[in-house]
């Protein structure tokens, strides 16, 4: 343990020296900066490029009111750039109410890592999850997979609002299925391996997304560090940060951090990571000798802590990803990075070797999907999971595993019992798609219904006609140079509910691509149902669970199950039923709630751009529940995170405790009551409801 220690400080080291040296070296650089700074006026100064990326960013993401914006370009019509500069600081000096609860939520994803070892157990780190089973740290932090083997990590390693420390959750690593480190860039990327409850711990505590694209920060920003400074429980730096400059694989920027940050995210004021922290610069005198906070000459045996440190260096997250996209990977692990989530996937350069194509050919290759055990559920009722699009080459295993884990997570929320996820019935469509059209023909059959369902989800989430937009020639120049610059365009119109919603405008396209496919293309729509029905109950009670486009394959599959199957409670998450372009297409003609379905819930999220036409009601009618929820912005459209809300939850749950009961009254009090009487039972959260 004592050689292992040794060998990690010496590797810190090794990295607080190259730090030191490219801080030495940028010199003339710093020298620069402060002279733009004293001309303009202004902390916020960087290149043209980063200027304006960043304003592009905070504008269409919403973070500065376009009114604010227009406002402020008037005042400086002569130099763009240095209004843009004034833009950005006005976004920097002014943080929204949320800021604290949405660092809260970054926060709960950053984990202290420790060195486990015959019961005893030393801080060496920190980490943060990037993904549902990801996590980045540095390389000094976690060298190789054996040290990473020998590590815990903590999660809730702080002090609760009382001030007093709670207990931890724990977790180990599993570098044998994932492991990527670099020495310069000085980062690791390894898997953690689920809780002793199956669940992933990105699924419990959350993660933070890595993102690929420029414009999240520029040079005099607020950065804030979130990590476990000298293996103390976890603190937040926010204060006197800043970023002082940037480098082509590295940023330079002051902050109160120790030794203990290394592998701290570092993040901008909206709350994304920005770099991996890993070294400090510390003050020397004229010898190149390390000086104390005192002045005095730093001694080994001083400690870390004591030096005085001057600047402090990350790795740039744009880089990271550039790098993780030059690998090759398994498909195993391309499926766990491909959880980071497309802002980070879209870094990636084409692997060399030959792809696999997306068209699966062989019939008896696609893979199917699972029911559930016959006595689930006391024999008499089912419950089935209906997913959306992009699900191709997934295991339906561990999907129906993560739905599972998501209600079992807001069931415990509620007091209920978790489910088995045996016990579901989880058709599995997702290589059908694609095996029945490819991603050219999901446009090309039926452009006209993808580009009307692209436009009318642009309207509704606000994006303006061109008489809409400021009539001030200057004033609509800025808007259009970084918003929406050709109105009605199907790039502009992705681009504006991206920005609104946080998610990729290509995720967002290519599902509304598969839609536009499913619903317009017959051979398609056969193709799908057909391959649900092989695992779909038929007789008894069904509880039916959709997703996505999965909400749009339940309502047809409503008018295709047999007479016997009776759905006493339909839910529907993040689901586009409510614009006009899609349930005008249904199998049943328009909005027309069937008649066969006892109890409908469908939940939402504001910010999820697939349910764009929610609630329902306006289109459906008032016979059904709306619950509108919160979820992360990074997941806006996870179904794990939709079924995790307790409510949602508990609407499932007490459904099926109230029709175990109902049954089991039934046996009981009356045994020659005819099953097709109608009666009622629990309701779930939302009361009581007649049974169907």
């Amino acid at each position: 343990m004592d050689t292992e220690s040794e060998a990690r400080t010496a590797a810190w080291h090794e990295q607080m020296d190259a730090a030191s040296r490219r801080f030495d070296d940028t010199e003339a650089e710093r020298d620069e900066v402060a002279r733009r700074r004293e001309v303009s006026e202004s902390d916020v100064v960087d290149t043209e490029e980063q200027i304006l990326a960043r304003a592009d960013r905070l504008l269409v993401t919403g973070e500065v009111p376009a009114q604010a914006v227009i406002e402020l370009g008037r005042q400086d019509p002569v130099d763009s750039i240095r209004s843009l500069e004034r833009v950005i600081g006005f976004a920097n000096e002014l943080q929204a109410a949320n800021f604290l609860t949405r660092g809260a939520r970054a926060a709960a994803a950053v984990a202290r890592i420790s060195l486990a070892d015959n019961g005893r157990e030393v801080p060496m780190g920190t980490g943060s999850m990037v993904s549902p089973q990801l996590l980045l740290t540095n390389n000094h932090v976690l060298p190789t997979p054996g040290a990473a083997e020998s590590v815990v990590i903590e999660f809730r390693a702080e002090a609760g609002i009382d001030n007093v420390p709670g207990p931890t959750v724990r977790f180990r690593l599993a570098p044998a299925d994932f492991f990527v480190t670099d020495k310069h860039l000085d980062y690791t990327v390894v898997r953690v391996a689920p809780g002793p409850d199956g669940v992933a711990p990105g699924t419990a505590f959350g993660w933070n997304p890595l993102i690929a694209k420029p414009g999240k920060i520029v040079i005099g920003e607020a950065m804030n560090v979130v990590g476990h400074p000298s293996g103390r429980l976890k603190e937040i730096s926010i204060r006197h940060n800043r970023l002082d400059l940037q480098l082509d694989h590295f940023l330079h920027y002051a902050s109160d951090t120790e030794p203990g940050n290394s592998g701290s995210p570092v993040f901008n004021d909206q709350w994304e990571i920005v770099a991996l922290h890993h070294a400090g610069v510390p003050k020397k005198d004229d010898k190149g000798r390390v000086l104390r906070k005192d002045g005095k000459l730093w001694q080994s045996g001083d400690g870390d802590d004591a030096i005085d440190w001057i600047a402090n260096e990350g790795a740039r997250v744009s880089v990271l990803l550039h790098d993780l996209g030059k690998r090759q990977f398994d498909p195993a692990q391309r499926a766990l990075l491909d959880e980071m989530g497309v802002a980070a996937i879209a870094s990636r350069e084409p692997a060399t070797t030959t792809p696999v194509p997306h068209r699966v050919s062989a019939a008896e290759s696609l893979v199917r999907g699972m029911r559930g055990r016959p006595s689930a559920f006391g024999g008499r009722r089912s419950v089935l999971f209906l997913h959306g699009r992009g699900q191709q080459g997934r295991d339906p295993v561990e999907l129906r595993r993560n739905w599972t884990a998501g209600l079992n997570k807001g069931l415990t929320l509620a007091g209920l019992s978790p489910i088995d996820p045996a016990d579901v019935h989880f058709p599995f469509y997702g290589d059908q798609l694609i095996a029945s059209m490819d991603t050219r023909e999901a446009v090309d059959t039926g452009p006209a219904l993808y580009e009307s369902l692209v436009a009318e989800a642009a309207r509704r989430a606000g994006m303006p006609t061109a008489e809409e937009l400021p009539a001030d020639p200057q004033a609509r120049e800025l808007f259009g140079g970084f918003g929406p610059v050709v109105l009605g365009r199907l790039h502009d119109q992705l681009s504006w509910i991206a920005a609104r919603s946080g998610l990729d405008s290509a995720l967002i396209g290519a599902i509304f691509k598969d839609v536009a496919a499913y619903l317009d293309n017959e051979r398609v729509r056969k193709s799908v149902l057909d391959t649900v029905l092989v695992d779909a109950p038929a007789t008894g009670e069904l509880i039916l669970v959709s997703h996505s486009l999965g909400t749009v394959v339940a309502m047809d599959l409503l008018t295709q199950l047999p007479r016997e199957v009776n759905v006493s409670l339909l839910v529907t998450a993040g689901s586009p039923l409510g614009m006009d372009g899609v349930y005008r297409k249904l199998l049943s003609g328009g909005a027309n709630r069937p008649e066969r379905v006892g109890e409908w819930l469908n939940t939402w999220y504001a910010g999820d751009p697939i349910a764009i036409g929610c609630p329902l009601r306006q289109a459906w009618g008032s016979q059904l529940l709306e619950l509108p929820v919160e979820n992360p912005k990074e997941r806006a459209h996870d179904i794990a995170e939709y079924l995790a809300h307790a409510v949602v939850a508990a609407t499932i749950g007490h459904k099926l405790s109230a029709c175990a009961t109902t049954h089991s009254r039934r046996r009981r009090d009356r045994p020659t009551r005819d099953d097709g009487e109608s009666g009622r039972v629990g309701g779930g959260a939302f009361g009581h409801v007649e049974d169907r």
